[in-house]
Formats: structure tokens, sequence, C-alpha cells
């Protein structure tokens, strides 16, 4: 789909929204909604084990981003069955991606992955694989697994940037510099794996200007997805201790709407929005409370971007 820069032009629509979303690329690309089932491999991430760090990213739960994934006592298949027998009570689904979700999905040995990426990927059900990951733990061997998986069916990489800013990523203990995202996303792509990024809206310390730096950034990339992702402050973590102490405050509800439209009026509009703002497990969210309510939020987003002739890209410049 193309989308050309002019100001005069109406919006052009993905679907029923203004920007490229997630359910309008599955609808054109396999015919019909696809919903995800969010895996637990079982693994841990470099920066809880001692190789990088002991306490994690500054934001993340003990979950490590994985707080709505199964349970990782059950088989890869058994997590995928019983999600499935969840999912399928409320609607007739017939197509699922399998999403390895908890904590750092290629931080293990390449036999280990290839076994339960290829029994999620085998599943009769299940039309692509998405895996979450770090930059830094996409070692040749593992991309040429998924290189091989890709042939099979489709097979998407998140990769947790968060920000290109490198002082913004030491206080959040990300643990790699911008350019291991570059080569990665490199890799990558000379074998034809699709990229998402995972961005963070409203770090501390980071204006309105240092986030759609980020944006720019990333429009020069070449990458397939993006997901925008509120702050989130949750309970047990050290991100919590800092907003306790009054280091640093979380977004309105209508400054970050007014963010979110910006970030996505500067956004390539090839690019599939695959997140517009997150919901943090109710029962660990302390700020801002108001992002609990996402039915709400978004939408109040889409009303404002279509009554105010907003739309992904019409801001884009190459």
């Amino acid at each position: 789909m193309s989308l050309k820069n002019n100001m005069t032009q109406p919006i052009t629509k993905w679907g029923e929204k203004p920007y490229h979303s997630l359910d309008y690329m599955l609808r054109e690309r396999f015919g019909e909604k696809v919903y995800k089932v969010t895996l637990n491999g079982g693994m841990s991430c470099p920066n809880r084990d001692g190789r990088i760090g002991t306490h994690g990213c500054i934001f993340c739960s003990a979950g490590g981003s994985g707080d709505f994934a199964a349970d990782a006592a059950l088989s890869i298949t058994d997590q995928i069955e019983s999600q499935i027998a969840i999912l399928s009570q409320k609607r007739p689904i017939h197509k699922y991606i399998a999403y390895f979700q908890a904590y750092t999905n290629t931080y293990a040995p390449v036999d280990y992955l290839e076994k339960i990426f290829t029994e999620a990927i085998s599943h009769p059900k299940v039309v692509a694989l998405s895996i979450g990951t770090r930059p830094d733990c996409l070692s040749p061997e593992i991309v040429e697994l998924l290189s091989r998986l890709n042939s099979q069916k489709p097979v998407w990489v998140e990769l947790g940037l968060q920000t290109i800013h490198e002082s913004t990523a030491r206080y959040i203990r990300r643990g790699y510099p911008l350019s291991c995202f570059h080569e990665a996303v490199t890799n990558l792509r000379r074998e034809g794996i699709e990229v998402i990024v995972h961005t963070i809206l409203g770090l501390p310390g980071e204006s309105s200007e240092d986030i759609l730096a980020t944006m720019k950034y990333l429009n020069q990339m070449d990458i397939q997805g993006i997901k925008l992702q509120l702050l989130h402050v949750l309970h047990g973590t050290d991100l919590a201790t800092d907003y306790r102490n009054g280091l640093f405050r979380t977004y309105e509800r209508e400054e970050y709407l007014s963010l979110l439209i910006d970030c996505l009026e500067h956004l390539r509009p090839d690019i599939v929005i695959h997140r517009i703002t997150g919901d943090g497990p109710k029962d660990l969210l302390i700020a801002p409370l108001w992002a609990s309510r996402k039915r709400e939020v978004l939408n109040l987003l889409h009303h404002r971007m279509k009554e105010g002739q907003h739309y992904q890209g019409k801001l884009y410049t190459i």
C-alpha cells in the first residue's frame, strides 16, 4: 500500500483504522482474523542470569514481559491447545500465531530452540511463528535455524529496542549498543525474516523530540512492524522505586494520545502497527492507571485521528 506525501490528500484507511494495524495485515495476508497464542519456552535472559546483569531491564516484571504467557511446565503443543480451548469458547477461530513471549526466546542451545520452534510451527492451526528476543542473542547458527523455519511458515522476530538513545539505554539497563540492533536487523533481513521492533514511549528523561527521533531512525531500517508501548510502572520493578521517589512522572492520557498520533504521523506507512498502547497486568500496574482502560483509550485515539484528519505516514518524509 502506498501513501503519497500530500497534506491535501484524504485519509487513507487500513480497514477501519487510520493506521496500518496488525489486524488489517493479518486479514489481508491470511484471509481472516488471526489470534496469538502466547508461549513460554522456559528460557531466562542474559540480563538476569549474570551474563550481562542480574536484575533485568529496569521496567521488567518478574514475568520477564511474559506475564500473559502459558505455563512453561506444559509441552509446547499442550500450551497451544490449552489457549486454543480458551479462545475458541468465545468465537470460531481457525488460525493462530505461535508467539514465544516470556524472557529471551533465543537464549538457549540451538538444538533446543529447533525442537520447540518446530513443534510450534508444525501445529496445523499455526500460520506463523513470532519470537520475542534480544538483538545480542541471535548467533549465526540461530539465524540459520530461523531461516530454515521461515521456509515452512512465516517467522517474525520481535526485538526489544525501546529507544535509540544510549543514555536512556544505560538507565533502563538494556545491555547492548544500538550497533548491535542494527546488525541483528541486517542479518535477519538478509534471510528474509520479518522484524518487529518494540519501543517504549515515556521512558524517564526522554522528550517528545527524543521519541520522534527513534521513530525516524526506524523509518530508515528495514523493519516490517513496530510495537508502540506506553511506559508502565509495575510492582516489583526498580522503575517502581524511582517512580515512588518522584524521579519521573508518567503521561496523562491526553498528552499520551497527542504523542501517539505524532508518532504515527511520522512513521512509514508500510510499517505494521502491532501494538498501539499495551496493557500491563492489572494486579501489577502502579501507573498510569488510566492505561488499564485499554478499549476506552483505543476508541478515543481512533476518534481523534479521524476527526483531526490524522493518519499514519502523513508527516513521513524520506
